[in-house]
């Protein structure tokens, strides 16, 4: 019907006659009881008629707004315990993030794990859905026995599924696929924003310069490869007033150029700051003091940090620059700083974490220097970063609560916890920007591969629950009864925030892409981790364990990653420049497995009432061949040992590390300190990488989406996430995919 008659009807369905409204239409002075009424009937009828087409019109150009099919989060660290006790007790909210997902998809009670489970090897797992003996990433740090006993390789930049050790050089046929060649294979678009093994790298062999798995293979549609160290560590300032004097002219009028007023004479240090070089640009520091409250007294308030090759420039700034910093200490917030000219395109950022008014106390850290790896097959999407979201931010630094990064000896610990938080939430936000970037670039991409970092640097800083930490890592008393409350309190608040700004990144990342008119994202988001985390009260010192054994440390060495160790045997024909025979190494293997094996602890301060307890829960050695003549002695595998493990992977018993040692060694109470122990107090709290089975490493596994329905499932397996994936996205996983495809229908 036309629209002129559908009104004439409607008008006459509520006793309105067309005359009338002619009436009322026609003269200024109408009866002004039919007015209103006319009005609204004109208004009612516009709203039946159009609306629903407007709206629906509206709908389907949102629905047609392109967002990614599906979307893989992983929250390093993010433990199943925890998380559940955080939404349990609404220190996560049930209706953002996590919660969403929860109250709208599929969350699993149990996600079981790779074994080891660190960083490194469980990502790689999940990117494969094959487990670490087939990845080839055994820990986040090992060798590959192609090379040099000597070296190492981060398990973020191995080959991923193996090479031929002959040459060495790539695998013919690698015993495991990261899921993007399977997707671009078959047309797919995907994007990984910093997820490990998505970087853009060519990775060789440490020691040599055999290529044993190239860039393309690393390489999506765009990659963001993670941050790395830019050469400058953290540094830490003590300044008092003699340190400041009156600041030249031109500092002055530079910072009126600026308009930046001060209501004090603007003081600058008397000397530089500091200097230092990155990226081939030498740098001098200085800094300048400021009174920005004009309340008639002298009130320092803010400092100002400025490179003095560039002064204190006016702005305004385009990214990656950032001109000088201006840090206000009453605001608890760093600020950053770009390294102008810089090679690598670094950057760092400056915390005041004491200014007195009258600058008798001034302390200051200035963060360490990082960059985005500038790997040529991806160096477009490095710059692009660089130049919309920012210089690679500032991580949470354990370096600095540590007070392992200089200048920071006499600072109090309130004051490196406070900078701490600043970085866990400049940096995952800065980590979630980089992601809704990568996703707006390819806004129709199949998958989106998103790493955040939070909350497991926290959760290794500041989980304390065990009485048996030393609270003090200085005082081996501080445990029990010994421990402090207050900072058990304080440390669970920071724990806590990790897990708020981590959800706080999920839930960006769900109103990017928006949800349905039933709360459900319009991408299938499914939220994950690479494990869990446990206190742990002892550090283990491993070389110290085997050279009071009698074992030769010229023949083997020890690579720990957190509770995890594989031990090299230096083998002739397999190493370069191996030593060992492989008659001698069959002797020196079980030599080893028996030391670890029988290593029990026995201090009553610390055995929770048993006589004795195992510091190894699982030692695996190398499977050898029966003949010594076999080609496969010295890199036979099996479930557990890849190619590039240990000749004997170790794993020790919850509550112990082989990190945390520190410098002079601490003994613990109860322990003999008369020499050099195997076991000492460490310097910080939390762990991962033990045994995937134990409870604690259970990772979370929350997912809501177009494609999924709510419920829940007893148990998942980070391995089964590819080919939950590439059934979402109708391609056939790899041969080499492990896991199973998770049932997403929403059965419980």
């Amino acid at each position: 019907m036309e629209a002129g008659s559908r009104l004439r009807t409607y008008l006459a369905s509520i006793g309105i006659m067309p005359n009338q409204v002619a009436k009322v239409t026609q003269s200024r002075h109408s009866n002004k009881r039919f007015f209103p009424l006319i009005a609204a009937a004109f208004l009612t009828f516009a709203l039946i008629t159009f609306l629903p087409s407007t709206l629906g019109s509206l709908a389907m150009a949102f629905a047609k707004t392109p967002h990614p099919k599906v979307i893989l989060i992983s929250l390093d660290g993010g433990a199943r315990f925890l998380a559940n006790k955080y939404l349990d007790t609404g220190v996560l909210s049930q209706d953002l993030g996590l919660g969403l997902l929860k109250n709208k998809g599929v969350v699993a009670q149990q996600n079981l794990t790779c074994t080891p489970s660190l960083t490194a090897a469980c990502h790689i797992s999940i990117a494969t859905g094959s487990t670490t003996a087939k990845t080839d990433i055994p820990t986040n740090s090992f060798e590959l026995v192609a090379s040099p006993i000597s070296n190492t390789i981060s398990g973020f930049a191995a080959p991923i599924g193996g090479y031929s050790v002959t040459g060495p050089a790539p695998s013919p046929a690698p015993t495991a696929e990261p899921i993007w060649i399977g997707l671009r294979a078959s047309g797919k678009k995907v994007v990984a924003a910093t997820f490990p093994g998505a970087d853009g790298a060519d990775i060789t062999v440490p020691g040599r310069t055999n290529l044993v798995q190239s860039a393309d293979k690393r390489t999506v549609d765009y990659t963001v490869p993670f941050g790395a160290f830019a050469g400058v560590s953290a540094q830490g300032f003590s300044l008092t007033a003699a340190d400041f004097s009156a600041a030249p002219k031109t500092i002055i009028q530079q910072l009126k150029a600026a308009r930046k007023k001060s209501y004090s004479p603007v003081l600058q240090k008397t000397t530089a700051l500091e200097n230092f070089t990155v990226g081939g640009v030498n740098y001098t520091i200085q800094v300048a003091a400021l009174d920005t409250s004009n309340d008639h007294i002298v009130n320092y308030d803010t400092l100002v940090f400025f490179d003095t090759n560039n002064g204190i420039a006016e702005g305004p700034f385009r990214l990656p620059s950032t001109g000088p910093a201006y840090v206000r200490a009453a605001d608890k917030r760093s600020s950053p700083f770009y390294l102008e000219g810089s090679s690598n395109k670094a950057g760092t950022g400056f915390y005041v974490s004491n200014l007195a008014p009258d600058l008798s106390t001034v302390r200051i850290i200035r963060y360490g220097a990082n960059s985005i790896p500038r790997n040529s097959a991806v160096i477009s999407n490095v710059d692009d970063i660089n130049n919309n979201v920012g210089f690679w931010s500032y991580q949470a630094d354990y370096r600095i609560t540590e007070r392992l990064s200089p200048g920071l000896a006499t600072f109090p610990d309130i004051e490196l916890e406070e900078s701490y938080e600043d970085q866990v939430r400049t940096f995952v936000d800065y980590q979630t920007r980089v992601a809704l970037r990568a996703i707006s670039q390819v806004p129709d991409a199949d998958l989106a591969l998103i790493y955040i970092e939070q909350p497991d640097g926290s959760e290794h800083q500041f989980l304390i629950t065990d009485p048996r930490q030393a609270t003090n890592p200085t005082d081996p008393t501080s445990i029990n009864n010994g421990q402090d409350p207050k900072k058990i309190a304080r440390y669970q608040k920071y724990v806590e925030t990790a897990y708020k700004v981590a959800n706080k990144a999920v839930e960006r990342i769900i109103k990017a892409v928006g949800t349905d008119r039933n709360g459900r994202p319009k991408s299938n988001i499914i939220v994950t981790s690479d494990h869990g985390f446990a206190t742990f009260h002892t550090s283990v010192d491993i070389n110290s364990l085997l050279r009071s054994n009698g074992i030769d440390l010229n023949k083997v060495r020890a690579v720990t990653s957190g509770p995890a160790v594989n031990v090299y045997i230096n083998l002739q024909g397999r190493e370069l420049g191996g030593t060992v025979s492989r008659q001698e190494y069959v002797t020196l293997q079980k030599q080893i497995v028996d030391v670890l094996q029988a290593f029990v602890e026995t201090n009553p301060n610390y055995t929770l009432g048993e006589d004795s307890v195992s510091v190894f829960d699982k030692v695996y050695p190398r499977p050898i061949p029966d003949d010594l003549n076999d080609p496969s002695f010295g890199i036979g595998t099996n479930d557990i040992i890849g190619q590039d493990a240990g000749d004997v992977l170790a794993l020790l018993t919850e509550g112990y590390n082989f990190d945390g040692i520190q410098s002079p060694v601490v003994a613990r109470l109860g322990d003999d300190p008369s020499s050099t122990p195997v076991l000492s107090v460490s310097n910080f709290y939390g762990a991962h990488g033990y045994d995937a089975t134990i409870p604690n490493m259970s990772s979370i596994f929350f997912a809501a989406g177009p494609d999924i329905q709510p419920g829940t499932i007893d148990q998942v397996s980070n391995i089964d996430l590819v080919p939950t994936i590439n059934r979402l996205l109708g391609v056939d996983s790899a041969p080499t995919v492990q896991g199973n495809a998770i049932d997403l229908s929403g059965t419980s």
